[in-house]
């Protein structure tokens, strides 16, 4: 393991990206959001995914220059066409007109259309909540959730994430997870690894339970709660994809290919102004209160810190600098 510093990981992965192919600006939102990833330890979203950004821009997977396209059709309604670039620069674009949408109706909603895979949905509500509104996200992935009794992959594992502000520039609730029993990353990375997954994560392709990384990735990922994750993530579906005009998960090929068509993703926010309860805070801190009158509880996300330096595997590090000097010449 090699111990790197978060500016040298966002600085290491911007130049990545921008040799593959992708503009500055863009780059700069990818790599601040791998930092992100990385110092909170979501090894998934973070390093992992880089190698993947870069061959998909080669490919023209995804779109490493387009200027994303805002628009607000309605007053507590803001839209964002990402043109099938990535998540993180549509969604910075959208965001001040969302948070000027939701100052005036009390509740607006942010919608990402035709996106690349967000990867952390909780970057984006975090953000949210740091600007003072209660963010609400969610997002639809590639096929790898049956329903319930059922073997066919309808849905992804469509993560949800909430975020609360504390009222004076931080969060005070954060919450991020997949609607599945566990994120598909982890089922990959047991495999790359050699090793058994826990039962209850996964069903093979017969719809059976499985240990086996590779059967699971051939089968299917358990709901988590079964009916009551299987809702949740229809519902992600449906904010995510109905509502944004994206595809829907069971026409969204694996998200890490190198080449074939854009993931073309939507993502669905929904930001709302705590102004409009004058005590709220004041219910928000007797809550906190409450959750943490017991040894070890907490509200989620309080006593999340960013770690720096990090803990990077030396060959996925050693991957990391080569596409940092990668020329096409």
């Amino acid at each position: 393991m090699a111990e790197i510093t978060l500016d040298e990981i966002e600085c290491t992965t911007k130049q990545a990206l921008i040799a593959h192919g992708a503009a500055d600006w863009i780059a700069a939102h990818m790599a601040h959001a791998v930092r992100k990833a990385e110092g909170y330890g979501n090894r998934i979203c973070g390093l992992y995914y880089v190698e993947s950004y870069c061959q998909q821009l080669l490919t023209g997977r995804v779109n490493g220059t387009v200027d994303p396209e805002v628009t607000r059709p309605r007053p507590g309604l803001v839209q964002v066409d990402a043109r099938f670039g990535f998540a993180q620069p549509a969604f910075h674009r959208g965001l001040s007109q969302a948070l000027d949408a939701a100052e005036d109706c009390g509740i607006a909603t942010l919608a990402i259309c035709h996106a690349h895979t967000c990867t952390s949905l909780g970057y984006f509500t975090e953000q949210i909540a740091k600007a003072g509104k209660i963010g609400l996200g969610f997002t639809n992935a590639s096929p790898i959730v049956a329903a319930p009794g059922g073997k066919t992959r309808v849905i992804g594992t469509n993560p949800m994430a909430f975020a609360v502000p504390d009222g004076r520039g931080g969060v005070a609730m954060q919450f991020d997870q997949s609607t599945t029993a566990v994120a598909l990353g982890k089922i990959t990375m047991a495999k790359a690894a050699g090793e058994r997954i826990p039962e209850g994560w996964a069903l093979d392709a017969d719809g059976n339970p499985t240990t086996d990384p590779d059967a699971a990735l051939k089968g299917s990922l358990v709901s988590s709660g079964g009916y009551k994750g299987w809702g949740f993530g229809l519902m992600g579906e449906i904010l995510a994809a109905a509502l944004t005009g994206s595809v829907l998960s069971r026409d969204v090929k694996p998200l890490k290919a190198p080449d074939g068509p854009p993931h073309d993703l939507g993502q669905y926010y929904i930001l709302i102004d705590p102004a409009t309860a004058p005590d709220f805070h004041d219910k928000l801190a007797a809550l906190a209160d409450t959750v943490g009158q017991d040894a070890g509880t907490r509200m989620p996300g309080q006593g999340k810190a960013q770690q720096d330096p990090v803990e990077v595997p030396d060959a996925l590090w050693k991957n990391i600098l080569a596409l940092s000097e990668y020329s096409a010449n």
